[in-house]
């Protein structure tokens, strides 16, 4: 019996050690399992303007890829960071051949810029995929005949009016169907002289030293058939660039109908006193009701601020801006893969009608406007698609950086009276061809 019970006991304790042992085995192995899922989870750091909108549909999608992809944002404000700003932090970073970057956004007109730091998206969009997306808009992303970057959304100059304040006139509803219309210039500044005498202070523009002004320069020489660059060759002095900067300055100086003040406005300072002082007109982008959300009220304010094509010369045709910003792939990235997933989702159809209805970004997929459940629900996309027709891009070239910094600052000379238009011209095209370097 003693015998019996001495041998159980060591049975007993040999199943033990061997159950003690097979835990041990399989918290190791369960461990390492754990360990290898967490190594597994790629983080993709995205460089951007992270709108409250945005971080939404980035945080939808981490929670779709849990454990899998997570997209870290990386935010580069508009309100801290000029674009200018935004352009030489990347290209420091970029030169530094670092993998701590993997996706990024650029405006437009920087694709040229960054083309050398980033991977070729041609065999990721194959020529069918790239039909999806608006032709206008795409055009953008080439550069030496490669696909370099893909869309994220586009902006397009957009007048602005305050229309409980227009409602006040008697000639109100002639007023309003005229700016429908593709209003003139020569239009838009008489009816402008008589609103004088309600509110000195007419029209806003973002006229302060940066790639703004530019837009509204390149816009006027597309309103005349006029192009900046015709090749490689920058032409600045010409009788339309004439038109435009002194159309500009007039705004300011001679007719008065803009307050001196624009010439340190960027769009945030137009938004900001285009609501507080109740001024009639400004040129701003689609962004401009999510700007008023986030600073001003939580409120729909479209039916008082509305929206019109931008005015052009008279001999010359309507045109209005295209801008937008653009997403590229760091070359340096080691998780190219899991970062066009992520690009790719950012171009469903499902995303970018999220995108516009949260944050009022306008759609680069083209079926999105020819949705007529979505364009009945959302009319303001038919007025984009409408623009669209006009509109006009900037230079697609690695010089127009380095061009439109010459250019802005002796536009904004010209605009403040501290050199002659003609002066500012000459000037600007002189250093263009000379080639040296400009410090703004």
């Amino acid at each position: 019996m003693q015998k019996l019970n001495i041998k159980k006991y060591y049975l007993s304790i040999a199943s033990i050690t061997i159950l003690v042992l097979l835990i041990f085995t399989l918290m190791f192995f369960f461990t390492d399992y754990f360990k290898s899922s967490v190594q597994r989870e790629k983080k993709i750091y995205y460089v951007d303007n992270i709108s409250a909108s945005l971080k939404f549909i980035i945080d939808r999608f981490n929670q779709l890829n849990e454990g899998r992809i997570e997209v870290v944002p990386i935010d580069l404000p508009f309100e801290k960071f000029s674009t200018n700003e935004r352009k030489e932090l990347l290209i420091r970073f970029l030169r530094s051949n670092s993998d701590k970057v993997d996706i990024f956004s650029v405006d437009q007109i920087w694709v040229p810029r960054f083309a050398k730091w980033t991977e070729p998206l041609d065999k990721y969009f194959l020529t069918d995929q790239r039909k999806h997306i608006i032709n206008q808009i795409i055009q953008t992303c080439y550069f030496n005949g490669s696909l370099v970057a893909m869309p994220l959304y586009y902006d397009i100059g957009v007048l602005y009016y305050n229309d409980l304040a227009l409602k006040k006139l008697s000639n109100y509803s002639k007023i309003k169907n005229e700016l429908a219309n593709y209003i003139t210039w020569e239009r838009f500044i008489s009816i402008s002289k008589e609103l004088k005498r309600i509110n000195p202070s007419v029209y806003l523009f973002p006229a302060d030293n940066y790639e703004g002004l530019m837009c509204s320069f390149v816009e006027m020489l597309g309103s005349q058939n006029e192009k900046l660059f015709v090749g490689d060759s920058v032409r600045i002095n010409t009788h339309a660039a004439h038109n435009a900067l002194q159309l500009l300055a007039d705004l300011v100086n001679n007719f008065t109908l803009s307050p001196v003040e624009v010439t340190n406005y960027r769009e945030s300072e137009c938004y900001f006193n285009f609501v507080s002082k109740q001024i009639f007109f400004m040129k701003g982008w689609p962004g401009f009701f999510d700007w008023y959300k986030r600073n001003i009220k939580e409120e729909d304010v479209s039916n008082i601020y509305l929206k019109a094509p931008m005015p052009h010369f008279r001999n010359g045709k309507p045109a209005s801006i295209i801008g937008g910003w653009n997403l590229m792939l760091s070359k340096f990235s080691t998780k190219k893969s899991e970062a066009m997933e992520f690009i790719k989702y950012l171009l469903s159809e499902e995303i970018q009608k999220m995108f516009f209805e949260k944050g009022g970004y306008l759609p680069v997929v083209s079926s999105i406007y020819s949705d007529t459940l979505f364009v009945k629900k959302y009319p303001d996309l038919q007025f984009y698609k409408n623009l669209l027709s006009t509109g006009i891009h900037r230079p697609f070239s690695e010089k127009y950086t380095r061009c439109s910094d010459i250019i802005a600052s002796y536009l904004h000379m010209a605009i403040m009276k501290k050199i002659k238009i003609n002066e500012a011209l000459e000037k600007a095209q002189s250093i263009i061809n000379s080639n040296d370097i400009f410090i703004k």
